[in-house]
């Protein structure tokens, strides 16, 4: 490969970067209604067809986002994993980093669990920062539980719930540590030390 084209592939890759932090931005100031391709173009100072030679369109921009996302959520789970201090205390909490997470990253959350994008969950095509998350998951339960995966699915659906069932004030923010050690107790017979 040559020198120029090491270069255009950087350049490219960062554009590729620049606009996935601008919806980013944007969705987290206001919204993801307000990411259009057009105030995206604008805030990156590119013009529309350099922006759909990177995207097929905002559902793409969202698919990049969320996979991002993805990476973010598996680091800050892992930090949570090998900062417990006991075995039995892993799956609390990484539970509570993924509570956090939500919390703290709602726009981002949107776009890694709520709208709608092409990532595949749970298949041969999972992008591996999914797949990363998800092993932190996995990774609470004994290496010799055959249905560590299993278990991890259900744990992860419990917390996706409650995050989104509690951001929507559907279920009151107060009860979220009672919720949390139920469902830790109920699947891993940890009971809260």
């Amino acid at each position: 490969m040559s020198a120029i084209t090491e270069r255009r592939e950087r350049e490219r890759a960062h554009r590729h970067q620049l606009i996935i932090t601008a919806a980013r931005e944007l969705a987290e100031a206001e919204g993801w209604e307000a990411v259009t391709t057009r105030r995206l173009a604008e805030r990156v100072e590119y013009s529309q067809p350099v922006l759909y030679s990177h995207f097929n369109g905002k559902d793409a921009i969202v698919s990049a986002v969320a996979i991002d996302g993805f990476s973010e959520l598996a680091a800050h789970l892992r930090r949570a994993r090998l900062a417990a201090p006991e075995p039995g205390q892993t799956l609390r909490a990484v539970c509570r980093a993924y509570l956090e997470f939500a919390t703290e990253r709602p726009a981002l959350y949107q776009a890694m669990f709520v709208l709608p994008t092409d990532l595949k969950f749970a298949s041969a095509q999972t992008p591996p920062p999914l797949r990363a998350a998800f092993d932190e998951f996995v990774s609470c339960f004994r290496p010799d539980n055959d249905r560590r995966e299993l278990f991890a699915e259900f744990t992860w659906s419990a917390l996706h719930g409650m995050a989104v069932l509690s951001d929507s004030g559907r279920i009151p923010p107060d009860g979220q540590e009672e919720r949390l050690d139920f469902l830790v107790t109920q699947i891993a017979g940890t009971p809260r030390g």
